[in-house]
């Protein structure tokens, strides 16, 4: 985990939260994810044609991933129209660096050491306490569907960050790995919502295009910054690390969204912050 791959991850928290709030800001998911998803498969396919293929070894996770991601935002959109922003997300992000680091350990055989299994406990404990924070709400009770809709999104970010780990490291070329990765993920929404909503679509999508575009451009950023951080680190770190990006969530839906951050938030934060800070320190 050298500076410039800490860097890198932490910039791919702060562009994944920001595309993130700009989706769940969307009132009609389905739209939202039609213009993010289809407007990653475009950038995808422009880049696509100024990099290089990715070797023949990758191409079996880039599949996988692709079908993981379809069912990633799936069941995102389901998150998002069941909970609010600072309810769900967390959650969502929260559950996956420890799922990660077992399966890195099982699959990919990158088993941490003490430091770094500690620093990702400390951190997932401080990203959960963030997660917990956040269903209390207004000392609401937690809305069971939305908890297991997030919940499930974490697990299928766990599973496609493994995948795309062991894909990218074998693709030799970053870069072109995720941009075929956005083609083949970013036409399965468009074309459900193209069945859905018929010929009326195009107006329906015109009020967002613009949001729309500026999270896809946000999401292929994002995700080709973790991709290449892979590539450089091992990934149990990486997962970590990028869930930062719940901090930047948790500010966002503060200050945009007027949700409350209180001081038990400041406390998970500061844990989260803690416990990276021990994984950096031990890799």
């Amino acid at each position: 985990m050298t500076p410039l791959v800490t860097a890198a991850v932490l910039l791919a928290a702060v562009t994944h939260a920001s595309w993130n709030a700009i989706a769940a800001h969307i009132r009609d998911q389905l739209l939202s994810f039609t213009l993010i998803t289809g407007g990653g498969a475009l950038i995808g396919a422009v880049t696509a044609c100024f990099v290089p293929l990715p070797a023949a070894g990758a191409w079996p996770c880039l599949v996988a991933s692709a079908i993981l991601h379809v069912g990633y935002f799936a069941l995102l959109m389901r998150s998002f129209s069941l909970g609010d922003f600072g309810q769900v997300y967390p959650i969502a992000r929260g559950t996956a660096p420890l799922v990660v680091t077992l399966l890195a350990a099982v699959f990919v055989a990158e088993v941490p050491d003490a430091g770094q299994l500690a620093g990702v406990a400390v951190a997932s404990a401080g990203l959960t306490g963030l997660a917990l924070w956040g269903i209390r709400g207004k000392g609401a009770r937690p809305h069971r569907p939305a908890l297991l809709a997030a919940g499930a999104t974490g697990l299928s970010i766990a599973a496609y960050t493994v995948v795309d780990g062991v894909g990218v490291r074998a693709s030799g070329t970053p870069i072109g790995y995720v941009a075929w990765l956005m083609v083949l993920q970013g036409l399965v929404v468009p074309l459900y919502t193209l069945a859905r909503r018929g010929p009326a679509l195009a107006a329906e999508l015109r009020p967002y295009v613009g949001r729309g575009l500026l999270a896809a451009a946000l999401s292929f950023a994002a995700y080709a910054l973790v991709l290449w951080a892979q590539t450089r680190a091992p990934l149990a770190p990486i997962a970590a690390l990028r869930e930062s990006s719940i901090i930047v969530g948790a500010a966002i839906g503060a200050v945009f969204f007027k949700e409350r951050f209180g001081g038990p938030r400041v406390a998970a934060a500061g844990l989260m912050v803690v416990g990276i800070g021990l994984m950096l320190y031990a890799s």
